[in-house]
């Protein structure tokens, strides 16, 4: 390999590795999912620096051609990279699942402590409000009619 081509790649190697970093503390990435792409920058630096790499790793698993080689490590990679989705995605449908039963539960909850506090002639006055990461939400406003609110909670416990 000639000295300027490697050259090219480790600097735009090194770029790469620093842009991810840059992410990771930005938090744009999380660490963990970097790690992949960390270990892919040191794998470059690894066969750029060293090009006899490849070739011995191609003749040590009796692939004829180190670009061949090289093809298989990308199928590798993109596999890896396939499964650890396939493990967020999943994890992330747990949660999403979890959630939304809690939150159904939440509102359940909430309908009967508004039908209570109706029955002790207590107004309920919903609000719209936005929160800086969702989008309209309700809060509850109470409104004293007859008898103060700390009294009707302290009455219920």
């Amino acid at each position: 390999m000639m000295f300027r081509l490697q050259l090219i790649i480790a600097v735009a190697t090194l770029i790469a590795f620093l842009y991810v970093g840059s992410k990771v503390k930005k938090r744009v990435i999380e660490l963990k999912y970097a790690l992949v792409w960390f270990f892919v920058a040191i794998l470059f630096l690894v066969i750029d620096i060293f090009p006899g790499t490849l070739e011995y790793l191609s003749d040590l698993m009796g692939i004829e051609l180190p670009i061949n080689m090289l093809m298989l490590f990308g199928f590798g990679f993109i596999l890896l990279i396939l499964y650890t989705f396939t493990i967020v995605i999943t994890n992330q449908d747990r949660r999403i699942k979890r959630l939304i039963q809690e939150t159904a539960l939440l509102n359940y909850r909430l309908e009967e402590i508004e039908g209570a506090l109706k029955k002790e002639n207590i107004k309920v006055k919903k609000i719209k409000t936005r929160t800086a990461d969702e989008g309209p939400e309700h809060k509850v406003k109470l409104v004293k009619e007859k008898k103060e609110v700390s009294e009707t909670l302290e009455e219920e416990e």
